[in-house]
């Protein structure tokens, strides 16, 4: 007998997007009130959308190969490098700051805390629609 799919749970959903919403707003907001340059302002938005980006796309790889989807090795080798660009590029932007300690480790917590989340929220949506799609085959109740 087959075992029902089963979805995650809602406070999981709930919690992913709370994580992912607390790590991007306040990288967001150290920014805004961040007494650096606009263009040093920008420079950290963009690695952080990179990186949000690069995760969710490493991720969504992984699971299509699990899951036997194909997926090419150079794609998949370039959302390795992306992740790890960003996470370079960040630490490298951090070294050379004129911040505290405190605020390089605030920038750092906030930019993983959101990949992280942004992982766990794209894997609930794909997780999700499965169950939904699993629930809509014929014979299955």
């Amino acid at each position: 007998m087959a075992q029902p799919q089963l979805g995650p749970t809602p406070a999981f959903v709930a919690a992913s997007w709370i994580a992912l919403l607390a790590g991007a707003s306040a990288f967001i907001i150290g920014l805004w009130n961040a007494s650096m340059q606009l263009n040093e302002k920008g420079y950290y938005f963009t690695i952080l959308m990179y990186g949000l980006f690069a995760a969710v796309s490493l991720q969504k790889s992984v699971r299509d190969r699990a899951e036997g989807t194909p997926v090419s090795g150079l794609y998949f080798g370039l959302c390795w490098l992306s992740l790890a660009l960003t996470m370079l590029l960040l630490t490298v932007g951090l070294f050379n700051a004129t911040l505290t300690l405190s605020e390089k480790g605030f920038y750092a917590m906030a930019f993983l805390l959101s990949l992280f989340a942004a992982v766990a929220v794209q894997k609930n949506v794909r997780d999700i629609n499965a169950v939904k799609k699993a629930g809509e085959q014929p014979g299955i109740q």
